[in-house]
């Protein structure tokens, strides 16, 4: 299944669904056991968030987020980079990466065109020219249409020799590539901060209960704990070394000049300015979308969130989960009118109404749903029921005896880098499933407490920045034809390693605080004490006269 996912020899979500073909048929588990890890609890969260997204795309909500965001960081590149990092990494919580991606970038083009003019002028002002006269045919050329706007500035490029107008193009394509490049990086980190951002979050939840049952120290509020202050670290730090990087961090960040750019800035303004004016007044389905959004939120947040009492008290304990208020939540979205209604059709049924239409259909969260990743999560995790009966995670976790030797802070490095690297050719899911039993096992062998190693594997899977392949998001940032493999393996590199640095400042700092990681747990000694006993294969009795 390993092999198949990563050259994607079959769909992935035919993979996912050989365990059902193969595990009863080799006698490794039966039917009944395999069968139900493919709806655990874990998809109906994934599936609520996934609905919820589906709600606000189809209502407009997050482009009236987005332009809001830019209009409140103003339009010079590093600010204007930091509003689209901003804005992706807060939907990509949400929605999913690829939605939040493909929804961003149109609006990054079209505040490009405005700053920067057309794209394919401006490649041929920055390639090197020896005949002054041709850029200034490129300046006046009847293609491009001048306004009054521009005049001015047409004026002044008349006055500027080849290597100015050379210069200052191939500036502003560096700031392009930097506003093309941050919003994919930017989906990839936000989808981090919560358990139904991604789908590896999702997956520890899963393999968690599985192979801890008594472990409850992750739910969407505690997760969210952790990961938020995570996800803003290293977006401040992806923030510096793209603006750095791509040419946004200069004087103009804090002080004010009349010039060329300072004219386009105030374009590109105008331009997001009136994207909003245009979308009007929040109309009523917004506005009930907005009120679920944040009650869906808080309800999450505050359900247990274990530092202080939920409201989760007032049920019976263990009855209900994130999943339950998700469905809860969701559920009301498919009978509440995206119109307000009429109160004097109460009173009188002849009077007019405005005709009832729900704020999501279910055709429009079916087609909405990638049902793959359902399966794909669920292919997952009875891989993982597979690994843990057989006996295999504990076999390889035996195997793996010789990083006892490191040091427990290094080996969360080296397990962050070594999946944030294999994330690169494998999907994240993929990744993820493969390796968190047997990280699981590794933690249980050297007695350190397996959230000290699962949680970075987690966010590590989440971090692919160098290639086109690595995520649907980058790959969606590649196809717009200005970026180079190059430019994305040398900004992904460097984010890489800032992404290690940032697990592992969390995981030692707040993450100790939060989760007890210093401290083997009681609910990590039961498992610890049956792969003793299967190593040493006890017959029955021996088993049972060792347990007593």
């Amino acid at each position: 299944m390993a092999m198949f996912w990563c050259t994607e020899a079959l769909p992935l979500a035919v993979t996912a669904m050989l365990p059902v073909c193969l595990f009863p048929t080799l006698g490794i588990l039966p039917s009944k056991t395999v069968c139900p890890q493919y709806f655990l609890e874990t998809n109906f969260l994934f599936l609520s968030g996934l609905v919820m997204a589906s709600s606000i795309e189809e209502w407009g909500l997050h482009r009236r987020i987005a332009l809001k965001v830019l209009t409140i960081v103003g339009v010079k590149p590093a600010w204007l980079i930091l509003g689209m990092m901003l804005t992706s990494s807060f939907l990509s919580m949400w929605l999913s990466n690829t939605a939040t991606t493909a929804m961003m970038l149109p609006i990054a083009n079209a505040i490009l065109e405005s700053l920067f003019g057309d794209l394919e002028t401006l490649k041929k002002k920055s390639k090197s020219t020896e005949d002054p006269e041709n850029d200034l045919i490129n300046v006046l050329s009847p293609s491009r249409i001048i306004t009054n706007s521009e005049a001015d500035e047409t004026e002044q490029s008349d006055m500027r020799t080849a290597e100015e107008i050379q210069t200052e193009s191939a500036y502003q394509l560096k700031v392009w590539k930097g506003f093309l490049i941050c919003i994919p990086y930017a989906a990839s980190i936000g989808g981090t901060a919560t358990l139904t951002g991604t789908a590896p979050n999702l997956i520890l939840i899963g393999q968690l209960k599985s192979y801890f049952p008594d472990c409850d120290l992750i739910n969407f509020g505690s997760w969210f704990a952790f990961a938020f202050p995570l996800m803003l670290l290293f977006l401040f730090l992806g923030w510096i070394w793209i603006a750095f990087l791509h040419g946004g961090l200069n004087t103009r960040l804090c002080f004010t000049q009349h010039d060329r750019r300072a004219k386009a800035e105030a374009r590109a303004k105008a331009l997001i300015d009136e994207d909003y004016r245009n979308l009007g007044p929040i109309n009523f389905a917004e506005g009930a979308i907005a009120f679920f959004f944040v009650l869906f939120a808080v309800l999450l947040f505050t359900r247990d969130p274990k530092f202080v009492t939920g409201w989760s008290v007032f049920f019976k304990k263990g009855y209900v989960s994130d999943a339950v208020t998700g469905v809860i939540i969701v559920s009301a979205l498919f009978f509440f009118p995206s119109q307000k209604p009429s109160l004097s059709w109460w009173f009188d049924p002849h009077a007019s109404n405005t005709p009832y239409v729900p704020l999501l259909s279910w055709k429009k969260a079916q087609d909405s749903v990638p049902w793959n990743i359902i399966l794909l999560l669920g292919g997952g995790f009875a891989m993982a029921k597979a690994c843990e009966e057989s006996g295999l995670a504990s076999w390889i976790g035996g195997h793996l005896q010789p990083l006892a030797e490191v040091p427990p802070a290094a080996a969360v490095m080296l397990i962050t880098a070594f999946l944030a690297l294999f994330t690169e050719f494998a999907s994240n899911t993929a990744t993820i499933i493969i390796f968190l039993p047997v990280i699981a096992e590794l933690a249980i062998r050297v007695s350190v407490n397996p959230l000290y190693f699962m949680i970075p594997a987690t966010v590590g899977c989440s971090y692919a920045f160098m290639l086109p392949v690595s995520t649907p998001p980058n790959s969606i940032a590649f196809a717009t034809g200005h970026l180079m493999v190059k430019d994305m393996v040398k900004t992904g590199f460097v984010m890489n390693i800032l992404g290690i640095l940032s697990v592992s400042l969390a995981m030692n700092t707040w993450g100790v605080a939060m989760f007890d990681l210093n401290v083997y747990p009681e609910w990590a000694h039961s498992i610890n004490t049956s792969a003793v006993v299967t190593d040493v294969h006890l017959s029955p009795v021996q088993s049972l006269n060792a347990t007593l």
